[in-house]
């Protein structure tokens, strides 16, 4: 049977892909902060499985910190395939950037380092379209794809959590271009990730939907998402396992591109008696704000900007037919409603 190291596994993406792997036959070594999301993790997945006989033996669990050095060789012992998707990710950005910089960039390295030494040769990592969008587009080209790259000197690059994931992933590429190991690595680089959540513990990208519900601000600023279902990203990191075409690549997870507005407007159709709002901010007056509010501040680069993603060549590899991004929209807000965390 083949192993995975499944890092950050306590996590919304972490979780469905968990569940995936199981669903596929794979044993899961699954890490956490500590062991008390082990737990988390079993009631997350068991209700979902499609088999869940011999569950303590297919699923087990290790504490790794990816700050520290200790249990990473061991826990890379046995192992095939290392799924790296642990990494920070905040709503807020940090007074420090080097709070989200460091344990993304040296956590991916640690990782890479312990698979090298237990030789392990297959490692799928968790990226993000950040490392990918913080930059412009070539005249001509309508939509960013694997061959893009963030600028970390661009206005957008220069965001802490956009720099992070950047760094880590150029980080990674480079281990593996500059040392002398086997390790075939296929980095998976998704969009805001929506869909609905296995358990009550979910991720920052939710709480967009959640704030759209909740109707707090009486005007939404001109802001634009390209989405995926959270589904599909897990499904891209299990299907990459034994993709050779994947090997050495960068794939793109993402559906279809979203306003903040055009999700609002399609909740309120959903739920017309919410109390949802749908009326855009003046860019001069989010500008203002933003004089106030550092975090209003850092999205001001992406005021105004609809970019749009190209998922050619995960269709092409991969054969997915992504899930649109209405349905995601709608299963992420029923969840959250249904749940009790946001009463209309």
């Amino acid at each position: 049977m083949t192993t995975i190291l499944l890092t950050g596994a306590s996590g919304f993406i972490g979780k469905h892909i968990a569940l995936q792997l199981l669903n596929q036959g794979y044993e899961v070594r699954a890490s956490v902060r500590n062991s008390a999301k082990a737990a988390e993790v079993l009631d997350a997945v068991r209700p979902h499985l499609l088999d869940g006989a011999n569950l303590d033996s297919r699923l087990t669990f290790v504490e790794l910190d990816l700050n520290e050095d200790d249990g990473w060789d061991e826990a890379l012992l046995g192992v095939d395939v290392l799924m790296h998707t642990a990494s920070p990710f905040p709503l807020a950005s940090p007074k420090d950037e080097n709070d989200l910089i460091r344990p993304a960039v040296e956590g991916t390295l640690r990782a890479l380092r312990a698979a090298h030494n237990a030789g392990v040769t297959r490692v799928i990592l968790t990226s993000s379209n950040a490392a990918i969008y913080g930059c412009e587009l070539p005249a001509g080209v309508a939509a960013y794809d694997e061959t893009c790259w963030t600028d970390v000197t661009h206005p957008i690059g220069r965001v802490a959590y956009t720099k992070s994931k950047t760094l880590a992933e150029k980080a990674a590429w480079e281990y593996i271009k500059h040392n002398d190991t086997a390790i075939a690595l296929t980095t998976i680089n998704p969009v805001l990730v929506l869909g609905a959540p296995l358990d009550k513990n979910f991720a920052s990208s939710v709480s967009v939907v959640e704030r759209i519900l909740r109707g707090k601000d009486p005007m939404l600023p001109d802001l634009s998402f390209a989405i995926v279902d959270v589904r599909d990203v897990a499904l891209m990191h299990v299907a990459a396992i034994k993709n050779d075409q994947t090997k050495g690549e960068r794939l793109l997870a993402t559906s279809e591109t979203r306003s903040f507005v055009e999700i609002a407007k399609y909740l309120k159709s959903v739920y017309p008696k919410s109390r949802i709002k749908t009326a855009r901010a003046p860019g001069s007056v989010v500008r203002i704000l933003a004089l106030f509010d550092g975090d209003i501040k850092s999205i001001l680069p992406m005021l105004g900007r609809r970019a749009e993603f190209s998922n050619a060549k995960a269709t092409r590899m991969l054969g997915i037919n992504f899930i649109p991004v209405d349905v995601s929209v709608r299963e992420t807000a029923d969840y959250l409603v249904s749940n009790g965390f946001v009463k209309l």
